[in-house]
């Protein structure tokens, strides 16, 4: 290998923009965020095309396979060309269900709700949401 063909995971993290700096991208490694066939990788570890790496930022998680090497941090444009994503749908779903779910909402000047408004709305929230909070078809 070449000088030029060496990439350190978190550089490449960086570099396609998973995370905002190289020392989060750094951190994410050493907490055991970043894992390649289900082991854990330290920042120093070498990258190579066709590798799939699972990646935990947050609640998010993202499954990439490398594409092709980027040693520098490039526009997002581009930066989506150099992976791709192969992140199971459901995880996708999952996870944005939980940001877009309709909340209730009271309306202004009426006060904290009652006991009895509590349970009212307690009981609308079990009838329009299932167990995972995603919003049934009624």
């Amino acid at each position: 290998m070449t000088e030029q063909e060496k990439l350190r995971i978190d550089k490449y993290l960086w570099a396609i923009r998973l995370f905002k700096t190289r020392s989060l991208a750094t951190e994410a490694c050493k907490a055991g965020r970043v894992k390649l066939n289900g082991q854990n990788l330290k920042a120093s570890a070498i990258v190579k095309v066709g590798e799939i790496y699972q990646v935990s930022k947050g609640i998010e998680k993202k499954v990439i396979e490398v594409v092709e090497l980027l040693h520098t941090r490039v526009e997002a444009k581009i930066a989506v060309t150099k992976y791709k994503d192969i992140t199971p749908l459901e995880e996708t779903v999952a996870y944005k269900s939980m940001f877009h779910a309709p909340t209730l909402q009271r309306d202004r000047g009426a006060g904290r709700p009652t006991k009895r408004d509590r349970r009212e709305i307690d009981d609308l929230n079990d009838t329009m949401f299932d167990d995972d909070g995603v919003k049934k078809d009624l």
